[in-house]
């Protein structure tokens, strides 16, 4: 049986708006500046197989996360600014692979007639 590997969701930072040309070895490198990092993860489309502009990166304690957020925060990779924060924990989401789309229609009482 395979052990999982539990994940520190307190020593874990979500790093946002990252371009394209941004790697998990290039994103290890630079988060290292600030503390000893355990794990990177990029998420890729699964399609494409391009990443989809933000990642994941957990370090070995909570303050090294802590103080990842307060120099990294903004700084310029390939000339745009990178998010960084706290990950979220309540948020779910689903890995469908691909984009939905939703459109609100409001269909009229008397008629039943769509209007978009």
């Amino acid at each position: 049986m395979a052990h999982i590997e539990q994940r520190n969701q307190d020593a874990t930072i979500y790093v946002g708006d990252l371009d394209l040309k941004v790697s998990e070895s290039l994103l290890w490198e630079l988060m290292l500046q600030a503390g000893p990092v355990v794990n990177v993860h990029i998420p890729r489309d699964k399609l494409s197989k391009e990443h989809m502009g933000y990642g994941f990166v957990e370090f070995r304690s909570e303050e090294d996360a802590d103080y990842a957020i307060k120099i990294m925060n903004m700084i310029k990779l390939f000339g745009k600014p990178i998010r960084v924060n706290k990950a979220s924990r309540d948020k779910k989401t689903y890995d469908v692979g691909a984009n939905l789309f939703l459109s609100l229609i409001h269909i009229s009482e008397p008629t039943r007639q769509a209007e978009i």
